[in-house]
């Protein structure tokens, strides 16, 4: 092989490499995306900018997550947890059950559900689910939401 073919290989793998999109390939790196996806648009919410986001008090409250997806609620709430607790200066997280809950002015319930979006998406090379996150946020013992936010997206089929 000539030196100059040589270089346009590795030039056309190189291009190859550079061009294809940085994809989870594991069902928990796309969670884990999710969970920091979430948690920037938590950290974002106006009721939070009101006072400094270290002296809030999240607590999660087990996520809804829709059985088309075979997705474990506990994958997702840790996802969440780890999104929420990687923000620097961010909010105390607790996961957080049913029950009585002291009322606090630094607290705030972090209700979620993951829900499929769609049929199955086929591309030429995979398959995608398209799902969305529905986030609010309320007072304990208050079921109005004084936040809310969805996140749309899709898991490589082949992740779950």
């Amino acid at each position: 092989m000539t030196r100059a073919a040589l270089t346009l290989v590795v030039a056309l793998i190189m291009t190859g490499c550079a061009s294809q999109p940085d994809q989870p390939r594991t069902l928990r790196q796309a969670l884990l995306a999710l969970g920091q996806s979430a948690a920037m648009e938590v950290a974002d919410s106006v009721p939070l900018q009101a006072t400094s986001l270290r002296d809030q008090v999240l607590l999660l409250s087990p996520p809804g997550v829709d059985g088309r997806l075979t997705v474990d609620q506990s994958q997702l709430q840790e996802s969440l947890t780890r999104g929420l607790l990687g923000i620097e200066d961010g909010p105390q997280v607790l996961d957080w059950q049913p029950g009585d809950t002291p009322q606090n002015t630094s607290q705030w319930l972090v209700d979620s559900r993951l829900i499929a979006d769609g049929p199955r998406l086929k591309l030429s090379d995979r398959e995608l689910l398209p799902y969305r996150l529905e986030l609010r946020m309320r007072r304990p013992g208050d079921g109005a939401a004084l936040w809310s936010s969805v996140i749309n997206g899709a898991f490589d089929a082949d992740a779950l």
